[in-house]
């Protein structure tokens, strides 16, 4: 495996009404948003400064005639796109979109793991396929955490484990709530090479697993007045989580779910 695989390298936010969710974000964020210049589709990059952290785009309409809703996709760094495909079928994942080309870009697929969550398996066409990386853990604007609620986190995580390479990091007792296990790349006795997220078996008010994104904020109660004033709705916190920061989790207009992490100053 190369040093970029099973590193997440960027997060897609496909919805009803782009120009409204870029204001959205805009304002929440702080993103500056510019039209990638594909010739047969509008894609917009999302970006902190000048360095890209995702996309946005339409929902399809195939989609929405399927009863898909707006929401963030995950790109995992892979070293062959292709082959990962194949591994991530035989581990009793889904092929969503077959591996296919985006000219000068990279080569991508879209897969669901056996519980349903969708990824999206990504190989850059030149250069490496992560983004450099933040000044520091926590800067304010770049995802800081990604977190999969599984009907079985742990068969989940052993699929994740053999296509990524993924490690066990501490795993912490929620009570009724159950085991939230962090993951990540050489984690040992819960400290890391580098820490990615947490798994947990999902609640019963959420219908079926899916992967949140937790982006980076100076300052958690900001950041939520910007959300209610940009016309989001906080769904849950803030709430404190170990090492003293604060969680929100939010649904953006189009009903998008997201996450916010950062101090309570």
């Amino acid at each position: 495996m190369t040093d970029d695989h099973g590193k997440f390298c960027w997060y897609e936010l496909l919805t009803t009404d782009t120009a409204a969710a870029e204001a959205f974000y805009r304002k929440v964020m702080g993103w500056n948003a510019k039209d990638a210049g594909m010739p047969d589709m509008c894609y917009t990059i999302l970006s902190v400064g000048e360095t890209g952290i995702g996309g946005l785009m339409a929902l399809p309409e195939a989609c929405l005639a399927e009863g898909k809703r707006p929401g963030w996709i995950g790109y995992v760094a892979v070293d062959d796109v292709d082959a990962s495909t194949v591994q991530a079928v035989k581990a009793g994942g889904k092929v969503l979109m077959e591996p296919q080309d985006i000219p000068n870009i990279g080569r991508f697929s879209l897969i669901a793991d056996p519980q349903g969550a969708v990824l999206t398996l990504f190989k850059a066409t030149h250069g490496p396929e992560t983004p450099p990386l933040p000044p520091a853990m926590g800067t304010p604007g770049f995802a800081a955490w990604r977190e999969l609620y599984a009907d079985d986190w742990e068969s989940a995580f052993a699929f994740y484990a053999g296509l990524f390479g993924w490690a066990k990091g501490e795993a912490m007792d929620m009570g009724p709530m159950g085991t939230y296990q962090i993951y990540g790349r050489g984690a040992v006795n819960g400290c890391g090479e580098e820490m990615y997220g947490g798994m947990m078996n999902k609640p019963p008010m959420i219908p079926a697993p899916f992967w949140q994104y937790y982006f980076a904020a100076e300052d958690i109660d900001a950041a939520k007045g910007r959300v209610e004033a940009a016309g989001g709705q906080v769904i849950h916190g803030p709430a404190e989580v170990p090492g003293g920061m604060w969680v929100i989790n939010v649904l953006d207009p189009q009903g998008a779910v997201f996450g916010l992490v950062g101090p309570r100053r």
